[in-house]
């Protein structure tokens, strides 16, 4: 995780925060992690909840 907020340049608690959902985070981040992970911004949003 810590490769990967270097590769996004995002400091690393900030990325934790995001992952753990302590923080809400904005839309430019939100691309910016897209392009990293080289895929499309709707696949981070693609998620089921569990009953």
């Amino acid at each position: 995780m810590r490769q990967f907020a270097a590769e996004a340049d995002i400091e690393y608690s900030q990325l934790s925060k995001i992952e753990r959902g302590v923080t809400n985070t904005t839309i430019s981040t939100v691309l910016v992690l897209a392009k990293t992970l080289e895929v499309e911004v709707s696949e981070l949003f693609m998620f089921k909840f569990s009953n």
